[in-house]
């Protein structure tokens, strides 16, 4: 039987059918879904960690203890995790170690491209990369049996279009394994305790098993080469190699499922057969750089861009403009096509960080923000954050703007997913530094940007037990912050006058903005009412960047169906023309 499964619940799947044990994960697009559905089979143990590296830490920790275990996380969580990547090189894994990295061509939900491949040669440890669905599920299996061995790690990389497309998966029930004893710990420091003394000894098993596995990339039928039109060879993997199979259906094919380390033999062989090689991928150059050092004359990024994700359409038409091909069919000439009107990102009616960005914004104050939900902030008509690059930035780049001895007003804003991720150590270093910085988390109860996930600070795990609440204002008082308030979003007034107070106070402070999302806890009020006749159209109101607001041509209307009753509107009305239903 086959069931249309996305490359991530094949994923999931295929872990369940390896016999992976224990899972563990970040949240983070387009990863996501794999321990979503990896926690729902029954006998697995899944985490939602506090973030990529500890989640790693918690799979080879797995591995270590005999278990197979499987990790997965965006390509940026593999920058996070690197660390605990390359010493799990060097210690190797008693038990299958699968690390899933979604990589995002094109930045569909990420602040930049970057190809994980490039970490498979780094590491020195293979990665596999699947085509399809039915790939993906298989090949978390073949991970695990390579892992196993070559006792290494094993990256299993997936890019946003396989992640989330659907295809069919061979499918079967199957019961869950009974738990069976758990194997005594085997103990062996001089594998696993990576000393200088012992790393150094480790070093030359590394190069040992890049060769083997070398040898094993020319024998395995994960690599394979397709026989057609021996005047063009194409040389493609996982996506590209769909969209390559599209555009060139008659071409000879050698069709790499193992990235790294590559077929040398095989490739070498293959350039042998066909009239010219032409390597079809996605981002950096990885396999043709490498295919060139094997003295192979190859095409590839002098056809293809360096940069975005491809498509069908794209590969066509650059493979037309090389001669490769013939040129597509001319486009209708009746007139261009209709272009939809732009729609920008904008927060949700009722959001939480609605309130705190309108009232920094009043306040001028100089914005270090971070990743989530709240980046919206950065967006016209708000245009209240003025920094953005990675998970738990924002307090350490406004310490630094502090260092530098900026004189504007300033603040830190995280959420609360990410300050648990990534937030702690630079509020720490904040208060040990003697920095005078004021951060605030913007708690909306949950990690809303990817969907909903919990974290410790919801009480509820992955699997949907019950425990431990972190208390974020509690931790940071813990940790040394004497000046701590929390404050509800929806009260503008009471927002504008704490955040002015702690920046007067010039010493390091936590603002706690606590509102649940609105999607995740629904709480729908009355919508407010606009009284026409009061109302000057001054446009006060739209500054708040709330969709339900229309202005009309002499007065601002409220969508009663997409307004969640927030009340902010009403605060901000200078003339008192919208009146709060509750």
């Amino acid at each position: 039987m086959k069931k249309l499964m996305s490359g991530n619940e094949a994923i999931a799947y295929g872990a369940y059918l390896a016999g992976v044990k224990v899972g563990a994960a970040y949240p983070g697009t387009p990863s996501t879904e794999v321990m979503e559905n990896f926690a729902a089979y029954p006998g697995v143990y899944a985490e939602w960690s506090p973030n990529e590296k500890v989640a790693l830490d918690v799979g080879i920790g797995a591995a270590y203890a005999g278990q197979r275990a499987m990790v997965a996380m965006k390509h940026v969580g593999l920058n996070v995790a690197a660390d605990s990547l390359f010493y799990a090189s060097y210690t190797g894994v008693n038990a299958g170690l699968v690390i899933v990295s979604a990589d995002d061509p094109g930045m569909h939900s990420s602040q930049g491209e970057q190809d994980n491949r490039n970490y498979a040669r780094f590491a020195r440890i293979p990665m596999l990369e699947p085509a399809d669905s039915e790939e993906a599920c298989r090949y978390v299996g073949a991970a695990l049996e390579i892992s196993e061995k070559f006792d290494t790690p094993v990256l299993l990389r997936t890019v946003t279009r396989l992640a989330h497309s659907k295809g069919a998966v061979e499918y079967r029930e199957v019961p869950p394994a009974s738990p069976g004893a758990v194997p005594a710990y085997r103990r062996d420091a001089g594998k696993q305790v990576m000393l200088p003394a012992n790393a150094r000894r480790r070093r030359p098993v590394l190069e040992e098993r890049l060769q083997k596995l070398a040898d094993y990339a020319e024998e395995t039928p994960l690599n394979r080469i397709e026989r057609g039109d021996p005047e063009l060879g194409i040389i493609a993997a996982g996506v590209a190699y769909q969209y390559a199979r599209e555009v060139f259906p008659r071409a000879s094919f050698l069709k790499l499922g193992m990235v790294y380390p590559l077929p040398r033999r095989m490739i070498q062989e293959f350039a042998r057969t066909v009239g010219q090689v032409v390597v079809v991928e996605e981002l950096d150059p990885f396999l043709e750089e490498q295919i060139r050092l094997l003295g192979v004359a190859v095409r590839g990024k002098d056809i293809f861009p360096l940069y975005g994700e491809f498509s069908p359409h794209l590969v066509r038409r650059c493979a037309a403009a090389a001669g490769l091909v013939s040129a597509p069919a001319a486009e209708d000439d009746s007139g261009p096509p209709p272009v939809l009107p732009a729609r920008p990102p904008m927060l949700c009616p009722g959001c939480g960080h609605r309130g705190i960005f309108y009232a920094l914004k009043q306040l001028h104050v100089l914005v270090a923000g971070d990743i989530g939900c709240y980046t919206l902030g950065a967006v016209p008509p708000l245009e209240a954050m003025h920094t953005c690059g990675c998970m738990g930035a924002s307090i350490g780049v406004a310490h630094g703007m502090d260092k530098a001895g900026v004189q504007e007003p300033r603040v830190a804003v995280i959420g609360d997913s990410t300050f648990f991720h990534s937030g702690m150590a630079p509020l720490v270093n904040v208060l040990y530094n003697r920095g005078v910085t004021t951060t605030i988390v913007l708690d909306n109860r949950i990690t809303a940007m990817t969907g909903h996930q919990e974290h410790p600070g919801t009480g509820r795990t992955l699997q949907g037990g019950e425990t431990a609440e972190v208390d974020i204002a509690a931790l940071a008082r813990g940790m040394g912050c004497t000046r701590v308030d929390v404050v509800d979003p929806y009260a503008l007034d009471d927002v504008t006058r704490v955040i002015r107070e702690h920046l007067q106070d010039n010493q390091p402070s936590l603002i706690i903005a606590r509102r649940p999302c609105v999607l995740h806890r629904r709480e729908k009020r009355p919508a407010p009412v606009v009284e026409t006749d009061m109302c000057v159209n001054c446009g006060s109101c739209l500054e708040l960047g709330c969709s339900p607001l229309i202005r009309e041509e002499d007065h601002v209307t409220i969508n009663a169906l997409l307004c969640n009753g927030c009340g902010l509107c009403a605060q901000v009305c200078p003339m008192g023309a919208i009146v709060s239903a509750s």
